[in-house]
Parts: structure tokens; C-alpha cells; sequence
């Protein structure tokens, strides 16, 4: 089998996107254009060739550390036929050139390994799709069955534009022969560009048959020209995610309210609700519900978990049986043991809590080691901030935090130990201990309530 190259075409502006960024940095599923035709090339191919042109530094900047790319500059945009030329010098005869485009990202890796197995055969492959209005595209002309020619929209004639199968651009050529047809190009058409798809008519008339390959997938090859393509394609990658999870036993509440814009994992009779968008890298043990409007990024979830609704956990790790909101936030390097309840409108910040722990209410815990089955009131804070520096609460095994208690770090509040409701403490703590600070209580007796003037 030859080695293979990829060659990206991402130089193009992408005006009518209105944005500051090159059309390849916008994101699909928080990953650019780009990023995805990456993907899929990276796993198929030895060298990946990657041709810039408006923002060419910025595209690059995007993709520091990536090492595997091989940047290639066209400095002026004279058509696609152009741009695959500046590669040429890097690109070895005995081998097959895939060209694909930086703003087609939902191309499929079955897809692309059909084209390069025709290649292989015939030395030229052509990816084509049959749409209802094949309005703007180049169109495949055939006879007997057999690719003659592309013809662009505007070079077209009007028995040819009434031709429904189109150019998607993607095709897969022996470098060897694409080099000589690309040397015998020439700009004589409407756009005066160079086209890369005129090479089709060279083979022909060289006496070669042109593989064909035909998707039935039309957003396999659905490019981006503005932000309305984009969620029209954003929507169709959820809902291809959506639909593998079901398949692999994901009960999801309604498919079209799923985002998923990283990677997810997940035992057996997990349920999610609606409007829940998953991001990073997440997985999900046993037995998990996650209720309506969750955001979850970069969490380990164990079995049985139930995440109630409109919470938030980022960076996080939650143990078995754990019951987690409504309305928490659990912060980035927070590990939640077995069994604990974090509940309505607390947060938590790089802390841990032990096994069976309750913060129940209206709590924010912050750079705190939390052992087993603590109780903590409603309104508890850790003061952990100092106004420069951050310090730590250590909170052992069995303490109960009565309601509206501060608990000024660095302080320690040993095994078994009371804090009285309102108090603010500022000193450790030892085990069995009840402490709590307050002033003397005072009733006025004559006091009366002032009156609405």
C-alpha cells in the first residue's frame, strides 16, 4: 500500500462569517473546522499538509505543539488547483495525495478509507454526493456511467446544471500523475482561477477511469460559509452523538436537547435530561441520572449518582451513591466521597469530602479536607482567602458545623467536634469539643417597632 498524504485547504477568509477569525478557527462542538478535518486525516495518513492563507499565523497558533502538521503557505488565493500546487515540492511521486478542505468537518473515516482504496486501484478517486438542489455546485458529468468531466456552476450549460450529482472537492490522487495534471492547468474560465477539478477531464482524456465514490450522507461534505451553516451543522453532529449513545444504551430525555461537546463515557442505565451539555472528557459509572439544565466538563462520575437539576460540576470527581444539588457548584480539584450530599445553592472549591458528609444548603467550602460523615449547617463558609493568600480547613471525621458559622482558615475542627450556630471561629478546635462564639443575647423590653411614615 502507497503512503499517504493529506492535503488541507484552509486558506480562505470566510468574509460572510463576520468575524476576526480565519473561517477554519470557528467551532463546531468546541473544536474548530479545522480541528476536525485534523482528526480525521491524523488517523488515516503518514503526513498531513496543511495550506494557509488569510491568517495563516493565527491558524497556526491555534495548533502549537501539534507537531504532525506540516504548514504550507499560499500567498495568493488563485483557486484550489493553486494551492494543492504549493505542496507538490513536499510530496513524494509514489504515493497517494487525499485532498480535503479545513471548513468540510463532518467528513467520515469509512468514508475517506473507501477513496483512498479506489485510488489505490485506479491512481484517481472523486467524492461525490446527489443533492435535491445542487444550486452553486460543480456538477459531475457522466457518460455511460462514467465521469467525464466537473463542470462549475457558472461554466455550466443548462442541460448541465439540470445534473443533480455534484463535486464535494474531496478526492484522493497517485501524487506521481496529480503533479503532471497540476502543471498543465490554466485559468480560462469565469473565476479565472486555477481548479484543482479540471485535473478530472485530464485522465479522462489520458484514457483513465475515474473512481467514483458517492455518500449518502450529505453533511459528510457540507462546507461552512457562515454562521447560520454552522449551527445547521452543529446540530446535525449532536444529534449523529445522540444517536450513537442511545444505541450504546444512553437514555436520553429528548435527543434534540443533548450537547455533548467532548468526549462521554458511561455504564449501563445512565439517564439524561434535558438541556445537559457534557464538555471535556467526562464518564459516568452505573445507575446515573443527570436532571435538567447540568453543565458537566471534565468530571469522573461514579455509580449511582443522581446530579439534580441546574448544577454544575467542572474538574471534579464524584463518588458512589453521591446526591449532588439542585443549583451546586462543585469547582475544578474538588473530590466528593461515597455517599455524600451536596445540596441546593453550595459550592465547592478544591476541597474533599469524606464519605457520607452532608453540606446540605447555602455553604461555601473552599480549600478544605472534609472527613467522614461531617454535617455541615446551612450558611457555613470557609473563610479561606486572607485577601493575598489561600489556607486550608481540616475538618475530621463526625464534626457538625452549626448553621451560619464561619470557620477562619487555617483552622483545624477536630474528630466529633460541635460548632454552636452564628459563630465565627478563629482558633482550632479538639475532638468532642463544643465551641461557639457570640455576645450576650439582649431583649429590650420597651423597644417598639418603628412605624411606616
Amino acid at each position: 500500500m502507497k503512503h499517504i498524504n493529506t492535503i488541507i485547504l484552509a486558506a480562505g477568509k470566510g468574509s460572510r462569517m463576520n468575524s476576526t477569525k480565519p473561517k477554519v478557527l470557528q467551532t463546531l462542538s468546541n473544536k474548530t473546522l479545522l480541528g476536525h478535518v485534523l482528526m480525521q486525516a491524523q488517523q488515516l495518513c503518514s503526513e498531513v499538509f496543511v495550506v494557509v492563507g488569510f491568517g495563516g499565523k493565527q491558524v497556526r497558533q491555534a495548533f502549537t505543539g501539534d507537531d504532525s502538521i506540516n504548514w504550507v503557505e499560499q500567498t495568493e488565493q488563485l483557486g484550489t488547483g493553486h494551492a494543492v500546487v504549493q505542496t507538490m515540492p513536499h510530496i513524494n511521486d509514489d504515493s497517494i495525495s487525499l485532498v480535503l478542505y479545513g471548513d468540510v468537518p463532518l467528513i467520515e473515516q469509512l468514508t475517506l478509507k473507501s477513496l483512498i482504496t479506489q485510488a489505490q486501484k485506479s491512481g484517481i478517486a472523486l467524492l461525490s454526493v446527489v443533492l435535491k438542489n445542487p444550486t452553486g455546485y460543480g456538477r459531475i458529468i457522466r457518460q455511460n456511467k462514467k465521469i467525464q468531466a466537473i463542470v462549475e456552476q457558472k461554466d455550466a450549460t443548462q442541460e448541465q446544471l439540470a445534473c443533480c450529482e455534484v463535486n464535494t472537492g474531496i478526492m484522493a490522487v497517485d501524487s506521481g500523475l496529480l503533479k503532471t495534471y497540476l502543471s498543465a492547468l490554466d485559468s480560462n474560465n469565469a473565476q479565472s482561477e486555477f481548479y484543482l477539478t479540471d485535473i478530472i477531464a485530464m485522465a479522462v482524456k489520458d484514457g483513465k477511469t475515474v473512481a467514483s465514490v458517492i455518500t449518502e450522507n450529505e453533511f459528510e461534505v457540507a462546507g461552512v460559509n457562515d454562521k447560520a451553516q454552522l449551527a445547521e451543522l452543529e446540530r446535525t453532529f449532536q444529534q449523529n452523538q445522540a444517536n450513537q449513545f442511545m444505541q450504546q444504551g444512553l437514555t436520553l430525555k429528548d435527543p434534540a436537547r443533548f450537547d455533548c461537546r467532548g468526549r462521554l463515557s458511561f455504564g449501563q442505565d445512565c439517564e439524561i435530561d434535558i438541556n445537559v451539555l457534557i464538555e471535556g472528557n467526562v464518564s459516568l459509572g452505573n445507575n446515573t441520572t443527570i436532571a435538567p439544565n447540568c453543565i458537566i466538563k471534565n468530571a469522573k462520575i461514579g455509580n449511582n449518582v443522581v446530579i439534580l437539576p441546574n448544577s454544575v460540576i467542572e474538574d471534579a470527581t464524584i463518588g458512589e451513591g453521591a446526591s449532588i444539588g439542585p443549583f451546586a457548584r462543585i469547582r475544578p480539584e474538588t473530590k466528593i466521597g461515597k455517599n455524600t450530599k451536596i445540596g441546593n445553592f453550595v459550592e465547592v472549591k478544591k476541597s474533599i469530602i469524606g464519605k457520607g458528609s452532608k453540606v446540605s444548603h447555602l455553604s461555601y467550602v473552599g480549600d478544605t479536607i472534609m472527613g467522614n460523615n461531617v454535617n455541615i449547617g446551612a450558611g457555613v463558609i470557609t473563610c479561606n482567602y486572607d485577601g493575598v493568600n489561600k489556607h486550608q480547613t481540616i475538618i475530621e471525621d463526625g464534626a457538625f458545623i452549626g448553621s451560619d458559622s464561619q470557620l477562619i482558615a487555617p483552622i483545624k475542627i477536630g474528630k466529633n467536634a460541635t460548632i454552636g450556630a452564628g459563630s465565627t471561629i478563629t482558633k482550632n478546635v479538639v475532638e468532642s469539643q463544643l465551641s461557639l462564639s457570640r455576645t450576650k443575647q439582649t431583649n429590650l423590653k420597651n423597644w417598639h417597632k418603628p412605624a411606616k411614615k
